[in-house]
């Protein structure tokens, strides 16, 4: 499975997420795309196969990838304080690949219904949503 991880400002939900994927899921391929050097030097860290930055990788990525995970605002034009460019809007949100946004109620994207869970709370909800994905796909 090629899963892709987008993130920006500091790319700590990406780090973690790509963490906690490691753990449950080892032999993931895991490609972190960030929108500034700062968030994909954070997720290589954490444990991306391989990592880039910007619109262009986004977009190349999210044709390669069979999962993307990410903020919901990665599907927002000019969120993350306007680090999401509306061509990576559209492409993660035009993407085949099967998307799991994380609702982060932050950079003016409020979303109702959606409780203020803890990140940790995010996370695991998110690799639940994942051993979905894998289970249905690779039985």
């Amino acid at each position: 499975m090629n899963l892709l991880v987008i993130d920006g400002q500091g790319g700590q939900l990406g780090s973690q997420i790509i963490k906690a994927v490691r753990t449950r899921f080892s032999d993931t391929y895991i490609m972190a795309v960030g929108t500034n050097a700062t968030a994909t030097s954070s997720m290589i860290k954490a444990g991306a196969n391989q990592g880039a930055t910007g619109e262009n990788p986004v977009i190349v990525a999210s044709r390669r990838a069979d999962v993307i995970i990410g903020p919901i605002g990665i599907v927002i034009a000019d969120s993350l304080l306007g680090e999401i460019t509306p061509k990576m809007a559209v492409t993660v949100g035009q993407s085949s690949a099967v998307k799991i946004l994380v609702p982060i109620n932050k950079c003016e994207n409020l979303v109702a219904g959606v409780q203020n869970l803890t990140t940790t709370a995010l996370i695991d909800d998110t690799l639940n949503k994942l051993q979905e994905i894998v289970s249905k796909k690779y039985l």
